[in-house]
């Protein structure tokens, strides 16, 4: 028996449209498991009385600053996912790989992403004091909504074949925001310093 060679590529989802029209409760489900999520969030950054720390990585200045690299390291494998995703779709030329790249992209993104958003949630919490720092904790509660609905919908059948993309250019845009409130600000403001 030999290997077929298209087999990286058969688990990823089509991007053609699916024939027949998919349940409502396909898409109302991860819609309100996303809304449950953010909510939840920000419900307990709100509530939780902030630490001050979470966290603190040996050769960082600050707990600020390692935030800061691990949001722009989760920004990076985030920027990679968009690449790898034109791929797929067919948007760019790319390699047969790039449905793993895709996936393996985002798995880093998101374990990045986890230790950050602990760290924010747990040691600063959901804060409203400033323009700048009310939108960050709104949109890092919003990003984990989006992205639960995102691997909800992964493993629906029969879903529109725009959905997903969608989803995903939301989750990527709303990250982006996140990035440009937290990491983008401290480095900005206070230089690329580790």
């Amino acid at each position: 028996m030999s290997a077929d060679p298209n087999a990286a590529t058969q688990s990823w989802p089509s991007p053609e449209p699916h024939h027949g029209r998919p349940h409502p409760a396909r898409c109302l489900v991860p819609v309100l498991v996303a809304a449950a999520v953010a909510v939840g969030l920000g419900v307990y950054g709100r509530l939780h009385q902030p630490t001050g720390t979470a966290f603190d990585l040996a050769g960082f200045s600050s707990t600020r600053a390692v935030k800061s690299w691990l949001a722009s390291t989760a920004f990076f494998f985030a920027l990679v996912q968009l690449v790898s995703a034109l791929m797929v779709y067919g948007r760019l030329p790319g390699p047969r790989w790039a449905p793993a790249l895709h996936r393996w992209s985002g798995r880093i993104a998101f374990l990045v992403a986890v230790p950050v958003a602990v760290h924010c949630l747990y040691a600063l919490g959901y804060q409203t004091y400033e323009t700048r720092v009310l939108w960050h904790s709104i949109l890092g509660c919003f990003f984990f909504g989006a992205f639960s609905a995102k691997m909800l919908l992964l493993r629906s059948e029969r879903l529109p074949g725009w959905l997903l993309p969608l989803v995903g250019g939301l989750v990527f845009a709303v990250l982006t925001l996140v990035w440009l409130t937290s990491a983008f600000w401290f480095f900005r403001t206070f230089g690329v310093t580790t």
